[in-house]
């Protein structure tokens, strides 16, 4: 069919355009020349905008309290301040084949630590830290941003463990370590507090020098088995408590697993404060989740209530296609930001940037600051 054959059509449409109702108005637009004389209109132009909005001086003397935030979006490719080198040295190798040797795992590896390579290879000072993962390699939550296994049945308790991480740990050189451990909510009668506590009691006694961070599980919000990791049966506990909040009160169930939730995190670091008040406790939150500012700093004012010592900020990095997505990537000038409020809040210490993890550097950041001397 040709394109003449719809010249009736293209008549008939143009009949339409130009018919107009005896009932149809005609609007007439003010010309140029009469708009002083148009009402003035209630939205303000952007010269009174200019004019009510912040002056230079006061972005210059930052009086405006606002937070920096040039974050970019979790689609966005990784931005170069979450880039890191890859892991070697000979510390790492030897650090590697003791714990292959011993059967023995750390979160390090487990969770895929982008800062492997610094902890475990000490720096300028020789302060060389490393997070040994006991109780097996297997956790029976399933949180959307973790990398270790899981499994309701994870294989028993190695009863070896306390001798093969204390050997170890004695043979690397360490100034600090970090034990953490899977949660165990299949060991019925403990969850597994009195292996921890075996652990940290081993230890201590072949190295008595070393200090101990204890990252510990919740134990399901269970007291008297907090005590027990704290030393309540054996009379020798860590020298820092931590317990990782990981999000904001509204984010938990998005991040973490149903048993484990914001209320219970707080109970289990309170609860550590008044068994022994001259412990350190420390918890962890990652950014990038898609946490708003108003509820981060609520959750700060939370945790300083109850005289939480240590916070650290990280970026969360999604482990695999299976995990939860990043939100965004929060830029290092943000953390700077968290890390002031933070400390106006008055924490002993706050370690805020994109590759901070809870256990990162860990005794850089205590022995620098010197918060163990100051705490007994």
């Amino acid at each position: 069919m040709s394109i003449r054959s719809f010249s009736p059509l293209r008549q008939h449409i143009r009949a339409i355009r130009s018919y107009s109702s005896p009932a149809t108005t005609t609007t007439t637009y003010p010309s140029p020349t009469s708009l002083g004389n148009a009402p003035t209109s209630t939205r303000p132009n952007f010269s009174e905008k200019l004019r009510s909005g912040p002056s230079l001086d006061q972005f210059i003397n930052s009086e405006i309290n606002s937070p920096i935030s040039v974050n970019l979006d979790g689609k966005s490719r990784l931005p170069s301040w979450l880039k890191t080198k890859i892991p070697s040295g000979n510390n790492m190798s030897q650090i590697k084949k003791t714990l292959r040797k011993l059967n023995l795992s750390t979160v390090c590896e487990e969770a895929k630590c982008p800062n492997l390579n610094e902890c475990w290879g000490g720096n300028e000072s020789n302060t060389a830290t490393a997070t040994i993962m006991i109780m097996g390699d297997t956790c029976t939550r399933g949180c959307r941003f973790c990398s270790v296994k899981t499994s309701r049945s994870p294989a028993p308790l190695d009863p070896n463990e306390p001798e093969h991480v204390a050997q170890a740990l004695a043979s690397w050189g360490l100034d600090y370590v970090v034990i953490t451990s899977v949660d165990r909510d299949d060991l019925k009668l403990d969850f597994g507090a009195n292996h921890v506590s075996k652990v940290i009691t081993t230890v201590k006694q072949k190295s008595p020098k070393l200090l101990v961070e204890v990252l510990s599980p919740d134990f399901q919000g269970k007291h008297d088995l907090v005590d027990i990791v704290l030393g309540s049966s054996s009379g020798i506990g860590p020298d820092v408590f931590a317990h990782n909040l990981e999000t904001v009160k509204e984010l938990q169930h998005v991040a973490r697993d149903y048993r484990a939730n914001y209320q219970q995190s707080l109970d289990v670091l309170s609860h550590a404060k008044k068994f022994n008040p001259k412990i350190i406790t420390k918890t962890s939150l990652m950014l990038g989740i898609g946490e708003t500012d108003s509820q981060i700093l609520s959750t700060l004012k939370d945790l300083a209530e109850i005289n939480v010592d240590i916070v650290t900020f990280g970026q969360y990095m999604r482990p695999t296609k299976r995990h939860m997505k990043v939100v965004e990537y929060i830029h290092p000038t943000k953390f700077d930001y968290w890390k002031t409020k933070a400390t106006e809040l008055g924490f002993k210490y706050v370690a805020s940037g994109p590759l901070v993890r809870s256990s990162y550097k860990a005794a850089e950041f205590f022995i620098k600051d010197k918060l163990l001397a100051n705490s007994t």
